[in-house]
């Protein structure tokens, strides 16, 4: 299947004041005339609409996006290593300085302005089918809403700019939260309108995606203070025409969705950021395989190899996650969710609890328990072994869902899997809760129960199923996590549901100590204040962080 290849190319035309990440662009103009003339041809107008795309790679991909939605949440604390431990902690070091903070707040301006460059453009560009011209606006402006919704998800009133920025703009304002997700609906309204269900490049935004993101929408705008009656219903709506409309399927079981190669290009994947070997269309890569890794490969046995990865040891599972989450007798997914062994590929004789064991390439070298051991069963047990007792910030449960063994070398840490964004089992739970907040738990029970069913252990359906007693918010976040954890939505999840703080003071306890309720949002860049025309009386700080 052929796959979308979009690359950075035109983000020179696309660094603008309200969030230029592009160093002393407020001085000048550094548009290209040529490549600006460019833009209005078929092949440039293609091109521009492909890098709309890119921009989607510096949060699903990056260590930023990560941060900012799997640390600070119920999920995931930290681990030994990294400079974001602060989104974790809700320290001082969350503050409108972080780097993590404004480097996604830019990026996200700048795709946006490559978006607004795309739809104005369109207009000029002759030579080009008018069906495809249509469709490809149409992808732009799915991709303008999405932009959209992670910046008021996660700052609430932000700068609406709808219009391709052509020079230096200093005057910003921040727009009501109706308003941004007025803009977010208009957008999903003409994309799913006008968007193919099928693309013949892999990668393009389809209607069935524009629904997908249309039933997030409305369940996040539902309790955004900026609600219509219907919002719920209406999540419900989208989310059942994505399960009911389309080709999409769930797969049989649940390890397939995030298997090495093909488990990429699924029937349950809506939509996902495309990654590839290629540098050039790739950029830095996907490096999720980096964060989720424990150290590994200083112990008995083990060196760092491509097969296992390179371990950041950024995001350690929570003893929730680790203890009380999963139903470990009934469900697949607590065992399919993580690396449990690693195998030997340094052999020698090692001293391991005090015995002298030798190791030979592909035995057991590291073993994860589910369960704490008797001193009789760890001395049957001739490798290292570590136990939820004896998990801390270096050693823990490595999640799989993102290792990468198709890097070129142990070094690299550009890695080459999609980031899949929409699954199908997603719709399910959207409708659960759609359905659950707007009074009709009865017709939810269904949707939870075909998603645990299929990640039930065979035999084990009839303890998997739940009925109506059993369905409050927190179940619903609880399965959530049990199908999606880890893939940059918890954060998210836990602000939607107004369960931030109550969740990460009972579940996370680096975390506990700091988080307010003000920590619902994230703070605006101090250097967005400082470039717009009025500074904090203009454009003001969200209530909590110090300027």
């Amino acid at each position: 299947m052929k796959k979308i290849r979009y690359s950075l190319f035109f983000l020179s035309l696309t660094c603008i004041s309200i969030a230029s990440s592009c160093n002393n662009l407020l001085d000048e103009d550094i548009r290209s005339q040529t490549a600006d003339s460019y833009a209005n041809t078929p092949a440039g107008f293609e091109s521009v609409v492909n890098a709309s795309y890119s921009h989607m790679r510096t949060f699903y991909g990056a260590e930023r996006g990560s941060a900012l939605t799997v640390f600070g949440t119920d999920e995931f604390t930290h681990g030994s290593d990294g400079g974001l431990k602060s989104m974790n902690m809700y320290d001082g070091g969350l503050s409108p300085r972080l780097g993590a903070v404004r480097e996604t707040w830019d990026n996200m301006y700048i795709a946006i302005n490559n978006c607004n460059m795309a739809i104005s453009r369109a207009e000029m560009v002759e030579g080009l089918d008018e069906n495809t011209k249509t469709t490809r606006v149409a992808e732009v402006r799915y991709l303008r809403a999405f932009y959209y919704f992670l910046l008021v998800q996660t700052w609430g009133p932000v700068h609406i700019n709808l219009e391709e920025t052509q020079g230096v703009v200093l005057e910003a304002r921040r727009s009501p939260v109706e308003d941004v997700y007025q803009v977010i609906v208009d957008d999903l309204n003409f994309a799913i309108e006008n968007l193919p269900t099928k693309q013949t490049d892999y990668g393009r935004a389809t209607k069935g995606a524009a629904e997908f993101l249309s039933a997030k929408v409305y369940l996040t705008r539902a309790t955004s203070g900026a609600a219509e009656n219907d919002d719920y219903s209406t999540a419900v709506q989208f989310a059942k025409n994505v399960i009911e409309n389309y080709d999409y399927e769930l797969l049989e079981n649940y390890a397939d969705i995030f298997a090495i190669g093909p488990g990429e290009i699924n029937n349950e994947v809506v939509w996902a950021v495309q990654y590839s070997p290629d540098i050039l269309t790739a950029g830095d890569g996907n490096k999720n395989h980096l964060y989720f890794l424990m150290e590994y490969d200083i112990l008995p046995g083990m060196q760092r190899d491509i097969e296992n990865g390179r371990p950041f040891k950024r995001y350690r599972p929570t003893n929730f996650v680790i203890n009380e989450l999963f139903d470990k007798e009934a469900d697949t997914r607590y065992k399919d969710s993580f690396k449990w062994v690693f195998y030997c590929n340094k052999p020698g004789t090692y001293t391991i609890r005090g015995q002298e064991i030798t190791l030979n390439v592909g035995d057991t070298a590291i073993y994860m328990s589910d369960r704490n051991l008797t001193p009789e069963e760890l001395a049957k047990r001739k490798y290292t072994v570590f136990t939820p007792a004896t998990f801390d910030e270096r050693r823990f449960l490595t999640l799989s869902k993102f290792l990468d063994p198709t890097r070129v070398d142990v070094s690299t840490e550009r890695g080459h899997r999609d980031f899949l964004v929409f699954r199908l089992s997603e719709a399910y739970l959207i409708a659960a809760e759609g359905l659950l907040m707007s009074g009709r738990a009865t017709e939810a029970v269904p949707y939870i129960n075909t998603i645990r069913q299929r990640a039930a252990i065979e035999g084990m359906e009839s303890q998997m199923e739940i009925s109506v007693s059993d369905l409050d918010i927190d179940f619903i976040l609880d399965e959530r996590a049990r199908e999606l954890l880890g893939e940059h939505v918890r954060w998210f999840d836990l602000v939607r549901t107004g369960k931030l703080v109550e969740r990460v003071k009972k579940y996370n306890p680096q975390g506990a100590t700091g988080i307010q309720e003000y920590h619902k949002l994230r703070p605006i860049p101090g250097q967005q204040i400082d470039r717009t025309e009025g500074g904090q009386e203009a454009f003001p700080q969200n209530p909590g962080y110090e300027q």
